[in-house]
């Protein structure tokens, strides 16, 4: 993880055993592990050529994100879900602009956004039947379906992915 530390960060940290942090948006000293219990044990800690980044080896009492991942840098900027989403928008809004014959996705859309819209309905269905039958090997594919034929939706209605990471955003709680 990445985390930030201030002089009183730095001293809590090498005179005792475990990590503390500062908190930014606190405006104070934060000890990692106090509330959820997954401490961070230093073993031993470096100092860039420059002296103004530290490096700490720590042993972990429990995953260090707060998503329960052992680290927060777990998604690959390659392949981070809005990322793909958003590649696989841009190639669905091309084809609705060039509608190629050879195009599953133009042929959709050529059918319109209540047939894009039944499509959706129906991968919905088969990504739910996946998942209430414990078919763990075919979620994915149902899931990835209906991911690609609710953006293929979007680009009919005319609603993009922004809308979406928007309104997503402001139901965060």
């Amino acid at each position: 993880m990445l985390g930030y530390m201030n002089p009183g960060s730095l001293k809590r940290t090498v005179e005792g055993t475990q990590v503390w942090f500062y908190s930014r948006s606190q405006e104070d000293l934060w000890h990692k592990g106090e509330v959820s219990g997954n401490y961070l044990n230093l073993r031993e800690w470096y100092v860039d050529c420059d002296a103004d980044t530290i490096l700490l080896k720590v042993e972990p009492d429990g995953p260090a994100c707060h998503t329960g991942e052992v680290s927060c840098f777990y998604t690959k900027s390659s392949d981070g879900g809005p990322r793909v989403l958003d590649e696989l928008f841009a190639v669905i809004k091309d084809r609705q602009r060039a509608m190629p014959d050879d195009s599953h996705t133009a042929k959709l859309l050529s059918e319109g956004t209540s047939r894009v819209a039944q499509k959706v309905i129906e991968e919905a269905g088969e990504a739910a039947l996946a998942a209430a039958t414990g078919d763990t090997e075919g979620l994915p594919g149902e899931i990835a379906d209906l991911l690609y034929h609710t953006l293929t939706l979007m680009a009919s209605a005319g609603v993009s992915p922004n809308a979406v990471w928007e309104e997503l955003r402001s139901r965060r709680g």
